[in-house]
């Protein structure tokens, strides 16, 4: 039985048999305040190739009440089953299917999820339909290349509003009647509905006049900074128009901040959806500003790339998610007044390092993977699909040239306007714009798996004048697992040779070259002849997706003087070499952490600061030999509160710090500075300790059993919001006793009743890396419980548990084995089976990076 997955071969199939031409939706919301489910009416007309033929629509609900096909009623029970409404006996040419069905609010994020505010204790509702959950809403044809027109026509209870895709209509008699959208594809369709408190605005431009609409709960108004997001807006409306030759293809554009969002944003084309905890409460650093705005430009570029044309099927999802990353993160880098032009730092400082650690797990795939099913789709959502692909396109735009690169994609955008493409189409339009020959490129950089390495050959003579410079390219073998073979690649790169300066002490770039490098080494005869510098970087710029290693006299310099390249990029992409030597073992933890502390005073890029923050307690956490462990959290800790201490007043390096010192506070004088600064008894000039600061720190004093329940409570009533009652989740399952525990894997397994998000803040409390004795018992409990949860519960909820609650921290031989036991026997899906093999890697690289440590 399908149950609720859908494969290729039956897309494929239903995709020659019909063309779907409109759907008409009526939806009953008047009773959404109460919750439960509420009436549904879909009227489909599509046409068939063909007589007598059978197909199927989908839809995930509780009760159908009629199907009406072609005027002829058909019983629900004979035809409703598995999640599909059997359509038998088509007619050739048009077909009007009409289906009743009561449908259910859901508190997943899938489907329409139904939330309520603490704060006024009104419902807010919204629509996530990627990939195949439109079908919990209206019976759909639940694929990609099915286009249709979508009219929606919402009843809602007085005085709430209604957004969709088209423009939003005067209501009568609380009923919205919105006009048909253009032809899309039913994943980015939406309804957002609720007393929501909205701020309207219009871009304007040579005549083009687009309605803005920001949306958020009431209880958030007062710290939407709405001029910010629209300014950020209309900086991608002018940069992507002119980048891609096509007018904004939809009449009105809203951004509606929505509680419990799963993802960061989904494109619903001309209603995108944003999780509303980038409405800030609290002060936050600068680095969340920049990702907020790529987020807000990643989700407008999808407008054009992903709803104008849509990919025919899922396999294509990398070129719909790499786009969009690749073009908000140049639109960063040069749209004038940009306020971000260093965002290629953040990229590589955070998307690449993501894509470089999934790339190295035994799931790793091809950029264009292979997609069998739904199933396949919703765990390919990953560092391959988002990072490594938009990584690879960087690398296509300097292969082919930048203005090549985009002459291409105007032409694919005016080719294939409102229509549904593959790879090849694209590919196509960027070989008749460069000249270029993309097929042997494509098959080595899309069709395969994998990581390259690259490490420079020098050869000097006694006066250090280069004789030989050669680029050795490596390919690993894949992970235990991974499918494929090893495969070198043609790289497009830049080396640059860096040189201290006397005077400032910054390490300036005194020259740059740029070159194709194929095979397994590469001379480059431009460097021969001249002086050896003191630093000599393989992929200066971050062209190219590679693992790059320095050579040993520009090791040795960089390990003193990583702070002092004058530029943010060079320092990020050192930075990130030595994070992947710490994670492969070949850096030891202690090495790893003299290295950051010696330069991270330096670092001026903020977003570098905290990923630098993350990535210490990471490795001392699980990199560290554990009987050096305590040892490195206390020189840490103390470096935390001296930089803490030494920062400038009020600055986003300040708040840094902040946060870093309450992230691993160990000593009663550090416990005592933290409580001493939620009760005003301590203060540090210029920092402010907020709602969102007050947490952190309550945090951590309940995690090493200084607050109780009592204090939680207590900072629960300060703060009566839904941000608040995750916080407050999150401090109950961190308190360090096992009732605690217990209390907190029973809410989290036992029960179903948790929404997603207070789940998620569960999750994250309960796995505390220096709780491991009171977590050793939940290690078994996993593994008895995990299929059953995958078999029972909605994918995100599942998904939730099967990651969050692996026992990570207990990195040890007897956790690998268990693991090994339980794929054996338990027959896991695909999708479980992938996600738990993942996490078993991570327990395998901790292994090895702990034996390195400890030699």
């Amino acid at each position: 039985m399908p149950g609720t997955n859908l494969t290729r071969e039956e897309a494929q199939q239903r995709a020659k048999l019909l063309t779907v031409d409109s759907y008409e939706i009526d939806l009953d919301l008047s009773g959404a305040q109460e919750g439960g489910t509420y009436r549904s009416v879909t009227t489909v007309r599509f046409d068939v190739a063909g007589t007598g033929t059978e197909s199927f629509i989908d839809l995930v609900a509780p009760t159908v009440h009629e199907v009406t096909l072609n005027g002829d009623a058909l019983d629900p029970a004979e035809v409703f089953a598995d999640s599909r409404i059997a359509l038998r006996g088509l007619l050739e040419g048009r077909n009007v299917l009409r289906v009743v069905a009561d449908c259910a609010y859901t508190n997943t994020g899938e489907g329409l999820h139904r939330f309520v505010d603490p704060v006024d204790e009104q419902a807010y509702l919204y629509t996530q339909f990627e990939v195949p959950d439109a079908r919990r809403v209206f019976a759909s044809f639940e694929q990609p290349d099915l286009k249709a027109t979508f009219q929606f026509t919402v009843k809602a209870p007085a005085g709430w509003t209604v957004v969709s895709n088209s423009p939003t209509p005067e209501p009568r008699d609380d009923v919205w009647v919105f006009e048909p959208t253009p032809r899309i594809s039913s994943y980015i369709t939406a309804l957002v509905v609720g007393p929501y408190h909205s701020v309207h605005s219009v871009y304007e431009k040579d005549g083009q006049s687009v309605p803005l609409g920001i949306y958020c709960r009431p209880s958030l108004a007062e710290f939407l900074d709405s001029d910010a997001i629209f300014e950020v807006t209309r900086q991608g409306f002018d940069w992507f128009q002119e980048k891609f030759d096509y007018a904004y293809p939809f009449q009105k554009y809203d951004q509606l901040f929505v509680p419990e969002f799963n993802a960061g944003a989904m494109e619903n084309a001309g209603a995108v959806t944003i999780r509303d905890q980038y409405v800030f409460r609290s002060k936050v650093t600068d680095a969340a500003y920049e990702v907020r705005a790529e987020t807000i430009l990643h989700e407008l570029a999808h407008m054009w790339f992903g709803d104008l044309v849509t990919m025919e099927w899922w396999n294509d999802l990398w070129l719909n998610e790499s786009f969009a990353t690749y073009t908000s993160i140049a639109c960063q880098a040069y749209a004038p007044d940009s306020r971000w032009p260093h965002s290629w730092t953040t990229f590589a400082n955070s998307m690449k390092t993501w894509a470089y650690r999934q790339d190295q797990l035994p799931s790793t795939h091809p950029i264009m993977a292979e997609i069998r099913d739904l199933d396949d789709v919703l765990v390919n959502f990953d560092g391959i699909t988002y990072a490594k692909g938009a990584s690879v396109l960087k690398q296509l735009v300097a292969y082919v040239g930048m203005n090549e690169f985009f002459s291409g994609v105007q032409a694919y955008f005016k080719r294939h306007a409102f229509g549904n493409t593959r790879l090849s189409d694209l590919l196509g339009a960027l070989e008749e714009t460069s000249g270029r020959d993309l097929g042997t490129w494509s098959q080595k950089w899309l069709q395969t798996a994998g990581i390259n390495v690259l490490r420079p050959e020098i050869e000097t003579d006694a006066e250090g004048v280069i004789t030989a410079f050669a680029i050795r390219q490596e390919a690993p073998a894949l992970p235990a697992g991974a499918k494929g073979e090893p495969t070198l690649r043609p790289h497009r790169i830049a080396v640059g040779l860096y040189e201290r300066d006397g005077e400032s002490g910054k390490l300036l770039r005194e020259e740059r070259v740029e070159l194709d490098i194929d095979g397994e080494l590469t001379a480059v005869p431009q460097l021969v002849g001249k002086r050896r510098p003191d630093v000599v970087l393989l992929n200066d710029d971050d062209l190219s997706y590679a693992k790059v290693r320095l050579d040993e006299e520009s090791l040795a310099f960089v390990t003193e003087h990583l702070g002092d390249f004058e530029s943010s990029l060079p320092r990020a992409l050192c930075w990130a070499s030595a994070w992947d030597m710490t994670r492969d073992g070949e850096l030891p933890t202690r090495d790893y952490l003299s290295l950051v502390l010696s330069g991270i005073g330096k670092e001026s890029d903020i977003g570098v600061v905290q990923s630098l923050h993350r990535q210490v307690k990471l490795a001392i956490d699980l990199y560290a030999d554990p009987a050096a462990r305590e040892t490195l959290l206390t020189r840490w800790t103390d470096a935390t509160l001296a930089h803490l201490r030494s920062a400038e007043a009020g600055s986003d390096h300040q708040l840094a710090w902040a946060r870093a010192f309450a992230a691993t506070a160990r000593t009663p004088d550090q416990i005592d500075l933290l409580e001493s600064l939620l009760d005003g008894g301590q203060t540090i000039e210029g920092l402010a300790v907020d709602t969102e600061l007050r947490w952190a720190f309550v945090q951590r004093l309940v995690a090493v059993g200084q607050f109780d329940e009592s204090d939680i409570a207590a900072e629960h009533e300060r703060d009566k919001t839904a941000a608040g009652e995750r916080h407050a989740a999150t401090a109950r399952a961190a308190r360090p006793t096992p009732e605690a525990k217990a209390e907190a894997w029973a809410s989290v397994v036992e029960s179903d009743k948790l929404p997603n998000a207070v789940q998620e803040a569960v999750i994250g409390g309960f796995v505390q890396t220096d709780q491991r004795e009171l977590l050793a018992p939940y290690t078994d409990k996993y593994f008895e419980v995990v299929k059953d949860i995958w078999d029972s519960r909605s994918h995100e909820i599942a998904q939730q548990i099967a990651v969050g609650l692996y026992p990570a921290v207990q990195v040890s031989q007897e956790t690998l084995d268990k693991t090994d036991a339980w794929l054996a026997s338990a027959e896991p899906n695909a999708a479980l089976r992938r996600l738990v093999s993942e996490s078993r890697s991570g327990v395998e690289r901790a292994l090895k990076a702990q034996a390195a440590d400890a030699r």
